[in-house]
């Protein structure tokens, strides 16, 4: 007797809600529950409800907008890559040769006693 097996075709692809892809779906998430936690303290200091629920949702509209644009202007790891660019160095510096003149004896076969150490 044959086994039906379903094969899931979206295995490779990133998750996706709404236009929004990846890592930003969390950000949307944290940022819903900070709006919840701030309703609920500008709630319990006894502000009129109407001027917390404006307030609230303002800042949702101005969150779900934010997402979506970063969503749609860096992609999936778009923005990771962007911070990570930031972090290279422009030039490396170095004082010594010493380092790269220890790189040849790196493939040879040399016994392990007769290479000179890298660093």
């Amino acid at each position: 007797m044959a086994s039906l097996y379903h094969i899931n075709k979206g295995v490779g692809r990133p998750i996706t809600f709404k236009g929004i892809v990846g890592i930003y779906i969390a950000y949307l998430g944290i940022g819903m529950v900070a709006l919840l936690l701030l309703f609920a303290v500008l709630y319990l200091l006894r502000v009129n409800v109407y001027v917390v629920l404006g307030i609230v949702a303002l800042l949702a509209a101005l969150l779900l907008y934010g997402v979506s644009y970063l969503s749609r202007r860096f992609g999936q790891y778009g923005m990771l890559k962007f911070f990570a660019r930031g972090k290279v160095p422009g030039s490396i510096r170095f004082r010594s040769r010493r380092l790269f003149t220890g790189l040849k004896y790196a493939g040879s076969k040399q016994a392990v006693s007769e290479r000179r150490p890298v660093w």
